[in-house]
């Protein structure tokens, strides 16, 4: 989804006279990695492959204090690692264990064994992963439950988990949360189709109304066109991507120059398992949660609407639940806002998985 607009912004810092360039690269990366430090008495600070679904998958570990609340992310894409953004998000490992994770496909562990050792690419055999990891990371860590955070294409993984397995999360956070509905709702197309129209974008206006008007009929190809295209048309998004995203992959102490094309090859490669989610609908398949269930989204995001995430929460049965829109955002909510999204996990989820909140339901 966002690999063609990091690989422009890419070429466009490449195309600067290379030693300045680089060299500003070495420095910020350098400050990067001294902002990262754990030197906390009882911290962790572990990267390392681990052998899950057969491949060896790359998994971070990193928290000032171990007795806080572990939460696990699940990025999207897919293929769209969030290691990159640990310098934006070094704040939350004062209040949080974070574990980060490359799926299958995605960056450091595509670039472990390459495509041809990836293995079996499918929705399924990820979601498997993710059963795996969760349980991985709570025997290393010695937690009986732990919060699932699904960032994006990775919050479709989080919702059939925290369905399935609430003795083994404390908690759900969503945020730039994917909800289907089995195409029902058309408003996010419908939308692109407006901005397009308004811009002048005729080429782009006719890829999108030559779409099938089920969009359960897209090939994984048509669905990156679709996606690439909502970002790209909205100057919010595209300025998150850019700067943000782009800023980031750039600027990550964790990633060598070696590592980047690894991440842009992610998300494409990644494509094909988005036909598995096509059909999903996420009302049919249960809004009941037995375990505290929040999303907190951009205000304004056009790839996952809102609106849509704001509806399946109101039907969502849950001991706890809260909804928060992430002001001046797009997609990207949590890392374009680091500190606002710390807040609500603070306010509105730390209290509740550490049994320090009275609260039936927040909405």
């Amino acid at each position: 989804m966002i690999a063609t607009v990091v690989a422009t912004s890419a070429a466009a810092l490449l195309a600067a006279p290379a030693a300045g360039i680089l060299g500003h690269r070495a420095l910020r990366r350098s400050r990067n990695a001294s902002l990262m430090k754990i030197d906390t008495p009882h911290g962790i600070d572990e990267q390392g492959f681990v052998r899950i679904g057969g491949i060896e998958q790359w998994i971070s570990v990193r928290g000032e204090d171990l007795t806080n609340p572990v939460v696990l992310e699940l990025h999207g894409g897919p293929g769209a690692s969030t290691a990159i953004f640990g310098p934006r998000t070094r704040s939350w490992e004062k209040h949080f264990t974070i574990v980060r994770w490359d799926m299958r496909g995605t960056c450091k562990t595509l670039g472990r064994s390459g495509p041809e050792g990836q293995g079996e690419m499918t929705f399924g055999r990820i979601y498997a992963d993710a059963i795996e990891v969760t349980d991985h990371i709570r025997t290393r860590l010695g937690a009986d439950r732990i919060v699932l955070l699904g960032h994006s294409y990775g919050s479709a993984f989080g919702l059939r988990l925290a369905r399935e397995f609430p003795e083994r999360y404390s908690a759900y956070v969503g945020t730039d949360q994917n909800i289907h509905d089995a195409g029902r709702d058309d408003s996010v197309r419908q939308a692109l189709l407006t901005r397009l129209r308004a811009a002048g974008k005729h080429k782009e206006l006719a890829a999108v109304e030559a779409l099938h008007p089920d969009d359960q009929q897209w090939t994984a190809r048509e669905r990156a066109m679709h996606a690439k295209l909502l970002a790209t048309s909205d100057p919010l998004t595209l300025d998150t991507m850019k700067k943000v995203v782009m800023g980031s992959l750039w600027l990550s102490p964790l990633h060598s120059l070696r590592e980047l094309p690894h991440f842009l090859k992610g998300m494409t490669f990644s494509e094909q398992i988005t036909q598995a989610t096509a059909g999903f609908d996420d009302w049919a398949d249960g809004t009941k949660f037995e375990l505290p269930f929040f999303i907190f989204q951009g205000e304004k995001d056009v790839l996952t609407s809102p609106e849509l995430a704001r509806r399946f929460l109101d039907d969502v049965q849950a001991p706890v639940k809260g909804f928060a829109l992430i002001e001046d955002c797009s997609h990207f909510a949590a890392f374009r806002r680091p500190e606002r999204f710390l807040e609500l996990l603070l306010a509105e989820v730390r209290p509740v998985v550490t049994g320090r909140s009275t609260a039936a339901a927040r909405i």
